[in-house]
């Protein structure tokens, strides 16, 4: 008759040696206990770890200990469902064995591989990062391939945007004609215009002395305006 509570104690003593620093006994009736398992360093002193917790049953070993994850650090969730499919699949294969070394050990082996395969997925990230960079510089030093048709969408967006220039030039410069004065209307507009050169040349220091005599009989003078006689031709005047 086998005598499952030796065979547990025995286990129990093995696995405190061997685990000193991370096994814990939780209770003794069921007989309940976790190891903590933790990965080789990776990349950068980068690991993960995982707590398990194993229960013996009354028959263990002829019978599969109860065992559950119950805590984890940078294990993504397909890690921890591997894990547990592990765990099932060693403990069917072990039945009959004290097994709780052997499952550990296996799952010690899966957080390696796990860690290489973080390693292997960045240096993918990596290097899909630099390719998409060297795409982007490619794409910015050769541009857009011209095409029939982004080069009638620019050709339309190019007329467009020129039309709209001119109208706002035609309207800035009708606008301005508007505004512009006649000699007459910027006289008529300041009255200090007919003594502005005299006023200059006294602020420069020189004394302007008008001798109204010779206006006095401006009024009585007829002065015909060129403009009016029928044969005034400007045309004539310059040839002469």
């Amino acid at each position: 008759m086998t005598d499952y509570s030796e065979e547990q104690r025995n286990e129990l003593e093995a696995l405190e040696s061997i685990y000193p620093d991370s096994f814990t006994v939780l209770s003794e009736k069921p007989t309940t206990f976790t190891i903590t398992v933790t990965s080789e360093a990776g990349e950068n002193d980068e690991n993960v770890q995982t707590t398990l917790k194993f229960t013996y049953r009354e028959k263990y070993p002829d019978e599969t200990p109860l065992y559950e994850i119950v805590s984890q650090e940078n294990l993504e969730d397909n890690d921890v469902t591997g894990i547990i499919n592990l765990l099932e699949q060693q403990a069917e294969e072990n039945l009959g064995m004290v097994m709780i070394f052997t499952l550990v050990s296996a799952v010690q082996e899966k957080l390696n591989e796990i860690v290489d395969q973080i390693k292997t997925r960045r240096e993918e990230e990596k290097k899909q990062k630099e390719r998409e960079a060297e795409e982007e510089e490619k794409q910015r030093f050769h541009g857009t391939p011209v095409t029939i048709e982004n080069f009638l969408n620019w050709k339309a967006k190019f007329d467009a945007e020129l039309l709209e220039i001119k109208r706002k030039k035609m309207k800035e410069e009708e606008q301005a004609g508007k505004n512009k004065l006649s000699g007459k209307q910027l006289f008529e507009m300041d009255h200090n215009l007919d003594t502005s050169d005299i006023q200059f040349l006294e602020e420069a220091g020189n004394s302007v002395e008008v001798d109204e005599s010779l206006f006095q009989e401006m009024d009585d003078l007829e002065l015909e305006d060129d403009e009016d006689d029928p044969d005034y031709n400007p045309v004539n005047l310059d040839s002469d």
